[in-house]
């Protein structure tokens, strides 16, 4: 009887402590379950676009030395042909970029040698640039005798239209070392300076090193208008030169948004340099090409005065008159008077034809375009002679110059970019990631290893084709219409949504805990004994 009302008490001991083992397990349960249900789906590499471990930004400029026979002595010719790699590094506000200089010691060939031989520069460069192209980003720099007469007397280098340069050779028993000074020095004025890439990576230096000027930040490109302004349409000629895709047009009827003031000493008109900004709002609204474009434009606007204001002249922070009557407005373009003598006015003689001077005023337009752009004189060394560029307006190796800044500028942009998206996701949880989304991500992240290698390799204009599918796929993926509608999502919305699904689970719940009350009752009870 005894084993009987013993083995009673412990089933009844293992009945109570079942509805307790569930009773403890379902707060885990639900919460592993509620998790599953409302985690956001995300299939992004957030290690990779959280910016911890985004790629060191090293920058290679390969630079080809050709020395000629006269240019070392004898003993460091027999050592050609090596290589020397130059290192530096520029320090940034959270980490360093790494710039190198590969060096690549040759002889030079007979039609280099030939070429070099000349006595005008010109002459030379003609000859050398017909048989080889070289790629962008690259340089070649000869070296000559310490007394050619292709340079003057006291110049010891020479930095031309395209990818070379010149330099002055030594005999002496460390010419190579003193050579591969005065290269390094003509091949920074070239391609890296500081100054470039801090304009490029302006938001990552210090605020000492900030480029004063506020460079066109091309993306993935930009239209030019040249635009004519006219208020007195009985006189016009606009014809527009040159190799460059570009817009024109004339708008007649347009009026300055300011008014010109009389100067009584010189009989003439004059805006003064507080006025510009109110010049520029009126005309943007009259040009219609930036609705029309599906990139950036620069506006290049010709005014040609009517005749009440005539002569009228462009005055500068100063007062002073600006010689070229123009100026312009970083990131949006530049603006030209163009005035006309008031003589050559005839009432009789209706209406006037007035001829513009293309030459000049495309002259000041071609300037004001190296400003926009960031393109400025470059710091050469000492006893260099400089070549300015002639009818393009711009050298290769400043181009070279432009692409390695976009390069750099892009990459920083889309990195930027992609951290911002990480801290939002990390911020909002309620966002999804949709699957077009995340390979946009991927691609983005893709081209960022892709532009540091190539950087990294010099390989410039690869570099430049990944920088800008960084900035197309990382922009892609921030300002996605599918993420907007979520950032507004609330909590409360949640529980609304799968409350309503967990209450049927909560019917056996309570069921077990009434059974758990009802046992651990029963075992208070003092048991009877007969």
């Amino acid at each position: 009887m005894a084993a009987a009302v013993a083995a009673a008490t412990d089933l009844e001991v293992v009945q109570g402590k079942r509805p307790a083992l569930l009773l403890l397990l379902w707060p885990q349960c639900g919460a592993v379950l509620w998790g599953k249900t409302t985690e956001s789906y995300r299939p992004l590499p957030s290690s990779q676009i959280s910016g911890r471990n985004a790629p060191q930004l090293r920058l290679m400029v390969p630079v080809t030395v050709v020395f000629t026979q006269e240019s070392v002595p004898l003993d460091d010719q027999e050592k050609l042909p090596f290589t020397i790699v130059h290192e530096r590094e520029i320090p940034l506000k959270y980490k360093m970029i790494k710039c190198r200089f590969q060096k690549a010691y040759w002889r030079a060939l007979d039609h280099e040698e030939e070429a070099l031989s000349l006595s005008s520069i010109q002459e030379a460069e003609t000859m050398l640039a017909e048989p080889q192209e070289q790629a962008e980003g690259s340089l070649t720099v000869y070296g000559i005798s310490e007394h050619s007469s292709l340079l003057p007397q006291d110049m010891m280098s020479y930095i031309g239209p395209k990818r070379t340069a010149v330099v002055r050779g030594i005999m002496h028993w460390e010419a190579f070392n003193i050579i591969g000074g005065r290269i390094i020095q003509v091949a920074q004025a070239m391609s890296l300076t500081e100054d470039m890439l801090a304009a490029a990576l302006a938001d990552h230096l210090p605020e000492d090193k900030w480029s004063s000027h506020k460079r066109w930040p091309l993306k993935l490109g930009c239209e030019i208008t040249f635009s004519l302004l006219n208020p007195d349409p009985k006189s016009h000629d606009l014809s527009v030169a040159g190799n460059l895709s570009v817009d024109s047009q004339i708008l007649y009827y347009t009026v300055l948004g300011a008014n010109p003031r009389f100067d009584p000493a010189s009989s003439s008109y004059y805006l003064a340099a507080h006025s510009h900004p109110h010049i520029i709002n009126p005309v943007e609204s009259c040009l219609g090409s930036s609705a029309a474009s599906l990139y950036p434009v620069l506006n290049f606007l010709l005014y040609v005065p009517e005749l009440a204001h005539s002569p009228l002249y462009i005055q500068d922070k100063g007062g002073a008159l600006v010689a070229t009557s123009a100026f312009h407005s970083p990131c949006w373009g530049g603006i030209m008077v163009y005035s006309v003598d008031p003589r050559a006015y005839n009432a009789s003689e209706l209406p006037v034809r007035v001829e513009v001077d293309m030459v000049g005023v495309m002259e000041v337009f071609l300037a004001q375009l190296r400003l926009l752009f960031g393109i400025a004189q470059p710091q050469v060394p000492p006893k260099c002679l400089f070549s300015r560029p002639k009818t393009e307006g711009l050298m290769t190796w400043e181009l070279d110059r432009l692409l390695l800044a976009w390069s750099v500028e892009n990459l920083a942009t889309a990195t930027t970019t992609l951290t911002s998206l990480a801290q939002l996701l990390g911020k909002t949880g309620n966002i999804v990631i949709k699957d077009h989304v995340a390979s946009e991500v991927y691609r983005a992240v893709a081209a960022v290893q892709k532009a540091a290698e190539e950087l990294a390799s010099g390989h410039l204009a690869s570099a430049f084709v990944a920088s800008q599918e960084i900035v197309t796929s990382s922009e892609r993926a921030f300002f996605d219409p599918s993420l907007l509608h979520l950032l507004y999502f609330p909590d409360d919305q949640k529980f609304a949504i799968h409350i309503p699904l967990f209450l049927p689970m909560a019917v056996p719940i309570l069921s077990l805990v009434k059974i758990f009350l009802e046992t651990r009752k029963s075992w208070k009870k003092p048991e009877k004994i007969d």
